[in-house]
This record gives C-alpha cells, structure tokens and sequence, in this order.
C-alpha cells in the first residue's frame, strides 16, 4: 500500500500538536486541538491553513487558453491578466468532473488548481492537436491561505509590497518578497472572509508558515474549515457532487457557466438548454434541534423526497445547518420541508445559500 502524501509543513505541524486523517492519498490536519477556537480564529481575526494537497497546473502554450476552456465553463475569452476565475469543469455529458479556478499569468501560461489529480488526463483527451503543455506542479507549490478580517493586516506586515490594491480574485502576476521569502500571493479563499493564499518555493515553506503564526495567526484545520465553508456555501468534491455525476446548475454554479459567451466548452448546448428553468437549486437549509443529520439525509416535504444534504454541520454562529440540493420548485427561502434524523424527521428552513454572507461582501472588502 502506498503511503499519504505529508505536507511539506507536517512536521512543524505535528510538533505543535496537530492531528491528521489520510484522504485520497494526502495527509491532512484535522484540528490543533480545539475546532471551535480555530473557527473563531477566521471569523475574528486571522488563521492559517494548509493546502498543500490542492492539485496545481501549469498550461502553457500558444494554445493553452483553448486547451482548458474545453471542459472549463466560465469564460476565458473575458480574463485579464493577473485574474482568477472560477467555475466548473464537465464532461461531454454537461456534468461536473471537478470544480476549481484558472489563473491568467499571459496569453500563452495559465495556472489550473484542481482537486483531482485526473485533470492532465482529462485535459489532453478533450483537447487533442491543440498546442500546448500541462505539467502538475502540486509537490513544488504549497499553498498557505491566510484567512480572516485581519488577514490583510498581517501579510501587509510581513511585506514591503502595498497589497491594499489587490482586489477579490485577483493576484500579482510576479512574486513578492513575504516574510523574507519569495511568494506568490493570491487574493482567494476557502472561508467567505477576507482572505490570500500564498505559494512561496517549497524549502520556504516551513520559514513562511512560522512567521505567520509567530505575528498572531492561529493554525487552524479540516475540522473548522468545514464549519467556515458550509457557512458560506463552498462545495468540495465527493462530497456536495460527485464526480461525472451532476449537473453545475444543481449546485447553483449559473453566474460561472457561460453557455451565452463564444467560449468552447464540452456540453455547453445540454447546459444551455436548462439555463432558463435548472430542475434543482442548492441552498441553506436551518435544521431544528442540536443533532446534525447524516451526509446524504434526504429532504422531505410531507412524504414526498425532494432533495438532499450535501453538507451538514453545526456551527457556533449558526446551530445545526446544511447545503442541500433541493427540487426547484421548493428551493424559495422561508419555505418549509423536514430532513431525515435517525428513524423520523426534523423540520427545516430553506435559506440563503451562502448564509454567513449571501451578498459575499467581506471575502470582497
């Protein structure tokens, strides 16, 4: 049997108490022991994760832009450089293999982060004699997101470079010198606060993440990302979709599927046919009582199953809550419906998708 893949940071992890669960061939830290301060941590002041096991991409080539529109549905033709856009990647069939973001650098040079480590398969199979190069650059790009209203405070302190400009899904196209080394910084996250992740060169790893945590950021992991991410309406693969199995509009993906731009994308006339009227719609349900339903727990109205928890948790802003793909035509907010607990039901609240923040600003301040 093949052994994880650790962290570049596992070690000065481990002695500082973190514990870890092994998930698709990665390690990852689950807690530094208390989730719950973890998660006050990115919704206060500043945290710091690691995502080392994000699979990173880099497409270069004269057809490199074509190449990932393929089986990417926002559209490329619009970004500028230094832009990171967002969206699903599908199949023939119009569903999701896999979501993630494409990072424009030039014409010719785009990063992809993904989470499967498929995509250069993929990639080169959707988009035969098209000229271009896709090398995985995961294992010499770890990423540190720093997450939290204070986070733009302290990388500011770490750099003699003026981030105050770098605007929400923006990132500087050069590297900028972080705490005495070189990284990349990226105005992105996976928290629904204001947030940056930065890529520094693998031997910095460690000297970047110490410093961070020495200026006042609290390391946190999985367990609190997944209370933060629910809160905000962020989906994970195999989780809130499976893979090759469902439709982006069932995850309310519409703002990032541009079945009305020219871009050439597999699926794109199967998308556009359901544009109009999508069959589902993915939304915050607020469960009644303190227990927290099963991952999959069907959603009811009377005796009738019209949708599914993707994602439940309990969190301490907001009690017991999930992401739920719902039937269309129940998904309005204030509606109703019940969630399958144990051998009965609770009832349930249809709300806002990202119910921390629906209109997302603070990720944007």
């Amino acid at each position: 049997m093949t052994s994880p893949i650790r962290s570049v940071l596992a070690d000065v992890q481990e002695a500082q108490g973190a514990g870890f669960l092994e998930d698709g061939g990665w390690t990852w830290v689950t807690t530094f022991g208390d989730a719950e301060a973890e998660y006050e941590a990115v919704r206060s002041t500043v945290a710091i994760w690691d995502v080392y096991a994000l699979q990173k991409w880099d497409v270069t080539g004269p057809d490199a832009r074509a190449a990932i529109q393929r089986t990417f549905a926002n559209d490329l033709g619009t970004a500028t450089v230094g832009q990171v856009k967002y969206g699903p990647f599908v199949d023939e069939s119009a569903l999701m293999y896999d979501d993630g973001t494409v990072y424009k650098h030039a014409d010719d040079h785009y990063w992809v982060m993904t989470n499967g480590a498929d995509y250069g398969d993929r990639l080169a199979a959707a988009a035969p004699g098209l000229d271009f190069t896709a090398v995985n650059r995961t294992l010499e790009m770890p990423v540190i997101s720093v997450q939290g209203p204070d986070s733009r405070t302290l990388v500011q302190s770490l750099t003699d470079t003026d981030i105050s400009g770098l605007r929400y899904f923006r990132f500087l196209p050069e590297q900028i010198t972080v705490a005495g080394v070189q990284a990349w910084i990226l105005r992105t996250g996976f928290s629904g606060e204001l947030g940056f992740e930065l890529i520094p060169a693998a031997d910095d790893a460690v000297t970047l993440w110490t410093t961070l945590r020495d200026n006042g950021a609290t390391q946190i992991g999985l367990d609190a990302i997944e209370m933060v991410r629910i809160e905000a309406g962020l989906i994970i693969a195999a989780v809130d979709y499976q893979p090759g199995e469902t439709s982006p509009f069932d995850l309310s993906l519409d703002k990032t599927i541009a079945t009305a731009s020219d871009a050439d994308f597999l699926g794109k006339d199967a998308l556009a046919a359901v544009a109009a009227a999508p069959p589902n719609r993915f939304k915050t349900l607020r469960i009644t009582g303190d227990e927290v339903p099963e991952y999959g727990a069907e959603v009811r109205r009377g005796d009738e199953v019209v949708g599914v928890v993707t994602s439940p948790a309990a969190t301490p802003r907001f009690g017991v809550i999930g992401l739920a793909v719902l039937r269309a035509d129940v998904a309005d907010n204030g509606g109703k419906l019940e969630v399958a607990l144990g051998d009965g039901t609770v009832p349930a609240i249809v709300d806002d998708l990202s119910i921390h923040d629906p209109e997302k600003r603070k990720p944007r301040s």
